[in-house]
């Protein structure tokens, strides 16, 4: 029998210059953000919950077709 291969949408890290930015979430968020860090970790290097979490939401926003839609018309319209 053959293992299927289980992979995560995000993949390994890249290397980002960041800003700091503080926010507050669910107490259940931040469990599954860190079983996901976890798994990530086992998968491709220790990582911390928190160096996971801008790649999550720009993965997030670059799969949003309505955004990028929307943002696309409003670029337009500001621009002719």
């Amino acid at each position: 029998m053959s293992k299927s291969v289980v992979r995560l949408s995000l993949g390994a890290l890249p290397r980002v210059e960041s800003v700091k930015l503080t926010i507050a979430i669910p107490v259940e968020l931040k469990a599954q953000l860190d079983a996901y860090a976890e798994v990530h970790s086992r998968l491709h290097g220790q990582v911390e919950t928190t160096t996971l979490i801008p790649h999550m939401l720009a993965a997030f926003i670059a799969r949003d077709r309505g955004f990028r839609a929307l943002s696309a018309r409003l670029v337009k319209s500001t621009t002719g």
